[in-house]
């Protein structure tokens, strides 16, 4: 059986994931911070900038 561990306090989650309301997360408290993590932009998802994207649309519409 693998081991799962929360990502934020990196806390065993044992049992099943069903028993576990805010998996992968331990609790709502860590659910929370990865959220504000997300929103203030610690973490990013790599691919084209959206200026880049942007330019790509408007070169399609002429």
């Amino acid at each position: 059986m693998n081991k799962i561990y929360c990502p934020i306090c990196e806390k065993e989650l044992l049992g099943q994931k069903s028993e576990w309301p805010d998996y992968p997360f331990c609790s709502s408290r860590c659910r929370k911070i990865d959220l504000g993590r997300w929103l203030g932009e610690r973490y990013k998802i790599p691919g084209n900038s959206s200026s880049n994207v942007l330019n790509t649309d408007e070169e399609n519409l002429d």
